[in-house]
């Protein structure tokens, strides 16, 4: 049963948490930079415990819809080998852990610097907030649904600038929107066509979309965050192309990226658990550590 409680956490979806260091990747070069290492580390693992805790009570609430799903039914509480009073326990206890080490965090890290702060709790507070919204209402609105996923993502970019106390870059969290939106409706396609008429039995919300109109907002979402990056790696208008003008150079690696994420999507009906895709598909992950050295060089070097 402990095995079946750490599997419901879903580790494996953490790696949306590194967003958390984002606003890290802009720190490098500077003296305080070893400083914000460690913050930005310990606050991706309070990400990873309250996300634990927000998967948990996702699995509680839709354990009933998840049975007719082909893959989620195999899960820990759906299957019934973790019992719902269990995980209910389990998350109060990593909800509980996840609020305390974020303003322990706020206070006591900081106070090495002479001031506090408790932005950085109340960003992971607006997280726990914001995803139980959705798992109780919003996930149940059309579009609605979408903007919440992505809200989550922008979330954790902007705690990750807290935490750190960096300025957040409206382009940081312009990107960031778009590529959680692109995302979060690439998954809903693979729901539909995995599921097909049992679809609205696992989720409501998904009467609402068509394979066709999911289609048309993915390609207006993957046609958008291109020009978003790419405006800001060289407009004048950005900071950080002011300040390093070679980011321009790792447009290439998010053109790739999307273009191979929409591969998946339509050749192999790739998107379900996008954790999985960036992890499992070595083109995809080879580019994406390429694009991180090449940005992390480039800031290094100023």
């Amino acid at each position: 049963m402990i095995f079946g409680l750490l599997r419901s956490t879903r580790p494996r979806q953490w790696t949306k948490n590194l967003l958390v260091f984002a606003g890290y990747l802009f720190t490098l070069g500077e003296p305080r930079e070893a400083t914000a290492a460690w913050r930005a580390l310990l606050a991706f693992c309070l990400f990873c415990i309250a996300s634990g805790a927000v998967y948990l009570t996702n699995d509680i609430l839709d354990a009933s819809r998840d049975r007719h799903h082909p893959t989620k039914g195999k899960r820990p509480i759906a299957s019934g080998l973790v019992p719902i009073r269990t995980a209910s326990g389990f998350a109060v206890v990593l909800v509980a852990a996840a609020v305390f080490g974020a303003f322990w965090l706020d206070y006591y890290g900081l106070a090495l610097a002479g001031s506090h702060s408790h932005y950085f709790g109340l960003t992971l507070l607006a997280y726990l907030f914001l995803t139980s919204a959705y798992s109780l209402k919003l996930k149940h609105l059309v579009i609605v649904d979408l903007f919440v996923i992505a809200a989550g993502f922008v979330i954790r970019a902007v705690a990750g600038a807290v935490v750190i106390d960096v300025s957040i870059s409206p382009w940081l969290l312009l990107c960031t929107t778009l590529l959680a939106l692109f995302l979060g409706l690439a998954k809903r396609r693979h729901e539909l066509v995995t599921l097909e008429r049992n679809a609205t039995n696992h989720r409501k919300i998904l009467d609402e979309y068509s394979i066709g109109f999911l289609d048309q907002m993915i390609n207006i979402t993957a046609a958008t965050a291109l020009m978003a990056y790419s405006l800001y790696t060289f407009a004048p208008f950005s900071k950080t192309a002011s300040q390093h003008p070679y980011m321009m150079v790792t447009i290439p690696f998010v053109t790739y990226g999307i273009f191979r994420y929409l591969y998946l999507i339509h050749t192999r009906n790739a998107g379900g658990q996008p954790e999985l895709v960036l992890l499992e598909d070595k083109p995809l992950l080879i580019n994406i550590i390429l694009w991180a050295g090449v940005v992390a060089l480039i800031l290094k070097l100023g």
